[in-house]
This record gives structure tokens, sequence and C-alpha cells, in this order.
């Protein structure tokens, strides 16, 4: 079955027995238009199935649409779609739209899909940032497009950006684990290099200074190769002459990974705390550095929104807490251990 011919503004027109820049202004200056002539102007567009064309009508103008652009990493990871929901959210009560784009975690992708979505005249671009270094936007940046970083700042670019405290975070969750007894505290990280895990382990690293122990490289594993899993990494831990008995794992692939790792070899006992909450962790009892990541979208609207609307102003980086949640696995004593 062919498909039918898209009904154009000229349609409408003639349907509605205005003129083309009658039905213009129904969908851009509506106030001025009698609302006689509103309504059955929209009516006729109802039946026709008629849309404008907002992102032609913003290129025509030299302008820019409605439409804020979204870069996140790989979507299989509950993170970036709760992070889209809560942006979402906040654009749609401002009637904006959201256009969203993955680069599966690469610093190629990221600037692929940068480019593509720039070329639509989005209003705003927010990102979480994959590559190490985001030059390649403050070119665009200086014609006007704000730039929202999430989860980790931007580099070298003049962008405004929503984190988390996450050496807080990782910091608290080490001194629960001291505080229970325990002295063998593993640190695991896939990817490491990014700028919210420096942070985190340097909770990590500074908790357990304060607690006497400087040196703990042979408790991090500290990992940048795609496609490792918490599991092996994990499997690599727990082979060690002395296997920790706690370990903190940097995100949420890292945690269920680890979780797997144990119940493969039986063990009930390694002391466990995951960043990021996940889904079923409240039923499996997994003790996690919480946040909310709707909120970290939420927020990053706010402030995309902000700079559309004033783009002057020094750029700004706006900090979110973090809380542990206790469940079971963090609450694990070294009693009996070797």
């Amino acid at each position: 079955m062919n498909p039918q011919t898209r009904a154009t503004l000229e349609d409408v027109a003639r349907l509605a027995g205005v003129s083309a820049k009658t039905v213009s202004r129904v969908f851009n200056q509506r106030d001025l238009v009698n609302p006689e002539t509103v309504a059955r102007v929209l009516d006729s567009a109802r039946r026709l199935r008629f849309r404008p064309n907002t992102l032609a009508r913003g290129l025509r103008s030299g302008g820019r649409t409605n439409v804020v652009g979204l870069i996140v990493g790989e979507l299989g990871n509950p993170f970036y779609y709760k992070v889209a929901a809560g942006l979402e959210k906040e654009l749609a009560a401002n009637g904006y739209s959201l256009l969203l784009a993955s680069t599966d975690d690469t610093a190629e992708g990221e600037e692929r899909v940068a480019d593509a979505l720039l070329a639509q005249r989005v209003a705003a671009l927010v990102l979480i940032p994959a590559a190490p270094d985001q030059s390649h936007l403050d070119g665009e940046r200086q014609l006007g497009t704000p730039i929202v970083a999430i989860d980790r700042p931007g580099r070298n670019v003049v962008a405004d950006s929503v984190v988390l405290d996450n050496r807080a975070g990782v910091h608290e969750a080490t001194r629960h684990l001291l505080a229970a007894g325990h002295r063998r505290i593993a640190y695991l990280c896939n990817p490491a290099s990014v700028h919210s895990q420096a942070e985190r382990l340097a909770g990590y690293r500074a908790a357990m200074a304060e607690a006497g122990i400087a040196d703990t490289s042979a408790w991090e594993v500290l990992e940048d190769r795609r496609g490792v899993s918490g599991e092996e990494l994990c499997a690599h831990l727990l082979d060690a002459a002395e296997p920790p008995t706690a370990i903190l794992c940097g995100n949420n692939r890292m945690t269920v990974g680890t979780l797997r790792a144990l119940r493969d070899r039986g063990d009930d006992s390694t002391a466990l705390i995951g960043f990021d909450d996940f889904d079923t962790a409240d039923i499996l009892g997994v003790t996690v550095i919480s946040y909310d990541p709707e909120e970290l979208g939420r927020t990053a609207g706010r402030v995309a929104l902000q700079r559309i609307a004033d783009p002057s102003g020094f750029t700004q980086q706006i900090v979110l807490p973090t809380h542990l949640i206790e469940r079971g696995t963090g609450e694990r004593s070294p009693k009996g251990r070797p």
C-alpha cells in the first residue's frame, strides 16, 4: 500500500477558506488571529492530519528549534534512560522537545552524534561526556548553542555541568565498611579514566588513608577496556592470595557482575557496596550509594533553559548529593575471615 501524500500548509488554507499566511500565523502567532478563524484552521489541520514542520521553520529563519539534544552512552544502562526521563519532563513542561542520541560510550560516537544533533539546530546540547576532550563543541557554543554536561564536566569547552558528589559518596561508603571492621577493601571500576570515577576513587583512597591504610594499590582494579565485565574483574580479586573481605564497585554494571561472581562461588560473606542503585537491588539486599538520576536530568533541563533565555553570565557547576542505602551486603562483618 502506497503512503498518502502529507498535507501542506496550503492544503489547510484551502480547506479552512483562509490564506496560507493566516494558517502560518495560527501556528506561530495565534494571539493575533480571530478565535473563530483559529478554531477553523485547527479543525482543518486535524482533519488533514497536518503537522507544522517546526524544524524547517527554524532553519528558514536562521534561528533554532524548540528541541534540545541529549547525548548519552550505551542505551542499555538504566542510568541513561532515567536521566533522559527527568530531562524530558522538565523540557516538556516548558514547551521543548527532546532529541536523544547514543554514543555507545565511545569518543568517536560522541563527536559523530554531536555533529548530527547540531545540524538540526537544537536549542541546546546536553551530554554525558564520553570523550576525553569536548573542544569540538566550543565553536558551536560561541555561536550561541548552550552546552550542558551531566555526570562529568566537559573538558576544553565552556559549559555548565550537573554532577554528583562522587567523592563524598564513596568516602562515606568506605568509612561504613571500615567501621564494620574491614581492612582489605577493594575498589573495582570500568571505565576508570572518566572524571566521575577519578572522584570516586579519590574518596575511597582518602577514607582508607584516614584509617591508616595508605597503600591501596593491591586492592584497586581499574579497567578501561570495553567489554570487560565486573564478573571477570571480581574473579581476579577473589583469586588473590589474600582476597578482599569487602568490595566497592564504581557503577551499577560492576556491581551486577560482582554479584554474579560471588553467587557462582557460593560466597555470601564478602561485603559489597555499589555506586548507583538499580532495579532489584532492594530485592537482592544490595547496599548502594544512591541518588536520583531523574533529578540530574531535571536539573540539567533547568540549567539549559536558563542558558537559552540568558546566554550571558558565568558557567556554573551544580553538585547533587548522594546517600548510602543499607540493605545487607554492605553490612556483612569480616569476623571469621582469614
